[in-house]
């Protein structure tokens, strides 16, 4: 076992490690919940990768997202991703995907991955990657509304159809409901969203509420995949 893995290896012991090595997680969205989750994903052994955004980096970026850089702004978020994890662990197999993922577009194959994670800003993209996941058996978990929020320590992870507050989880209940979809694992926030002070629509983002989202996703499946071998 790598030597870098041995504090992991304490608590999971190694067959648990060695099965992170070998699952596959496609992660669709790489702002500041995905890149969170990615990086403590590879920081904990996951082997193979699948990265999906048409981004690039912007300037605006640098307050929250992991991967933003004063060096690497006007690039794709998916090569810069895929150079981060690299450098963590360069055994890792990652592949990328630059799309927009809505209906109708072109997306990538999803057959040999053992969880997808979305991260995805919109509604109709959500829909259609639970939709793709549940038709092939894929585990998933999706990440609700993180935008205009302050506090990290009402984060939860629960059933969709037991969330509260959250405009967006309202919006996705309602589409679940439509589609007689059940029990979709989401992540989501309690905490009533603020008001941006400028009055603008953009939602704004506090970076300790999107990567503690980020890297409760990420513990939640590696936890998952873990238990598979336990």
């Amino acid at each position: 076992m790598k030597e870098e893995l041995s504090r992991l290896v304490r608590i999971a012991g190694e067959e648990a490690v060695a099965k992170l090595e070998r699952s596959k997680v496609a992660v669709f969205g790489l702002g500041g919940v995905g890149s969170a989750a990615i990086e403590a994903l590879a920081r904990s052994g996951i082997g193979r990768f699948l990265l999906v955004d048409n981004d690039r980096v912007a300037r605006s970026n640098l307050n929250r997202q992991i991967i933003a850089l004063q060096t690497n702004l006007g690039h794709l978020k998916t090569q810069v991703t895929k150079e981060r994890i690299l450098s963590i662990n360069p055994d890792a197999s990652v592949e990328t995907f630059e799309c927009f993922y809505i209906p109708g577009s072109e997306s990538p194959s999803l057959e040999d991955c053992d969880f997808v994670i979305d991260a995805i800003d919109t509604v109709s993209g959500k829909i259609r990657l639970i939709e793709e996941c549940r038709e092939k058996g894929i585990d998933l978990i999706s990440s609700m509304g993180t935008g205009n929020k302050f506090d990290p320590s009402r984060l939860r992870i629960t059933a969709l159809e037991k969330t509260s507050v959250c405009p967006l989880c309202r919006v996705m209940r309602k589409e679940m409901k439509q589609r007689n979809i059940r029990n979709v694992t989401v992540l989501f926030s309690d905490e009533e969203p603020h008001k941006p002070a400028d009055g603008s629509r953009t939602p704004g983002s506090f970076m300790p509420v999107t990567a503690c989202a980020g890297l409760m996703i990420a513990g939640y499946v590696l936890r998952k995949l873990m238990e598979e071998v336990n």
